[in-house]
């Protein structure tokens, strides 16, 4: 039962942390050990909402701390972890049993500091509502004995603590704070990462982004099929993204950024309005349906 997650191991090696390439690799998923029809589109929907509503709420800020103590409550053993040489800023994690290493579904639930007014529906909110809703699917899935433990983990600090990521001399410094902090803090913990980021657009086409996992991938792909989602993971590769995925290949993990980098998700159209329930129903029944595969 636990095959896939071991082709994705093997490979690790091969092919963490590579920059481009084009995706030629066959999924080997074995049959789903049960389904994404738990998945929630239209709760993940009111949790994207009620993050806008919210307004403008970059790490540190009293709002977003506000906002971390509802979304913990959300998720499933949820717990906060600090993280170190950032006072204020906080992962927030939240865990389902079982064996080590772990799968981590992870987004990050900050904004960006600029624009002003800036409400981030889908760079943040949207990856995070699917985040806590597929964990909600799967904690009430009857996984089989001796599958992984599955990791749901929010990121603070993704966003650069001033200005724009493209400002920055290097943003995998001054950005993704959080999941840097969240891999050194968790070191061979961790079997396979899945990101979600740019994903609940309307019009939504996720090509392989240039860094990901090719066979990690490939097993997302069989797995969108399988819920009927396929058509919004199209073939060819995508641009390389420096993102939360990145910590997690650099220390040789699996990994996966599900992002549509067409989306122009650092200004101020990114509202709610821009986005579609179809969508956010696509990327979570087919994130369920891979995390129950690998499993």
């Amino acid at each position: 039962m636990r095959a896939a997650l071991a082709l994705v191991l093997a490979a690790a090696a091969l092919v963490a942390g590579c920059g481009s390439g084009a995706d030629t690799s066959t999924s080997t998923a074995p049959a789903a050990a049960g389904t994404a029809e738990g998945f929630d589109a239209d709760a993940a929907w009111a949790l994207i909402r009620d993050q806008v509503a919210v307004g403008q709420r970059p790490a540190g800020s009293p709002q977003l701390q506000k906002l971390a103590e509802d979304l913990r409550a959300q998720l499933p053993n949820g717990q906060f972890e600090p993280i170190p040489g950032e006072p204020g800023l906080r992962n927030i994690v939240g865990t389902l049993p079982g064996t080590s290493p772990a799968i981590v579904i992870g987004a990050h639930y900050d904004t960006l500091t600029k624009p002003k007014g800036f409400v981030g529906a889908n760079n943040g909110a949207a990856g995070s509502a699917i985040v806590i809703e597929a964990a909600r699917a799967l904690a009430a899935e009857q996984r089989p004995a001796g599958s992984p433990q599955i990791r749901f983990v929010l990121f603070d600090g993704e966003e650069p603590a001033e200005g724009l990521p493209a400002e920055q001399t290097s943003f995998y410094h001054t950005g993704l704070r959080g999941s840097r902090a969240y891999v050194e803090a968790h070191p061979n913990e961790t079997g396979a990462m899945i990101l979600l980021d740019y994903v609940a657009n309307k019009g939504l086409k996720l090509p392989r982004e240039a860094t990901s996992t090719p066979p990690l991938w490939a097993e997302l792909v069989a797995a969108a099929d399988e819920v009927g989602a396929g058509d919004v993971f199209v073939k060819g590769t995508g641009p390389s993204i420096v993102d939360d995925h990145t910590p997690f290949l650099k220390s040789g993990v699996p990994a996966i950024d599900l992002i549509d980098w067409t989306y122009p998700g650092h200004s101020l159209a990114d509202g709610i309005d821009k986005l579609s329930r179809a969508s956010v129903q696509a990327v979570g029944a087919s994130v369920v349906q891979l995390a129950l595969n690998l499993g």
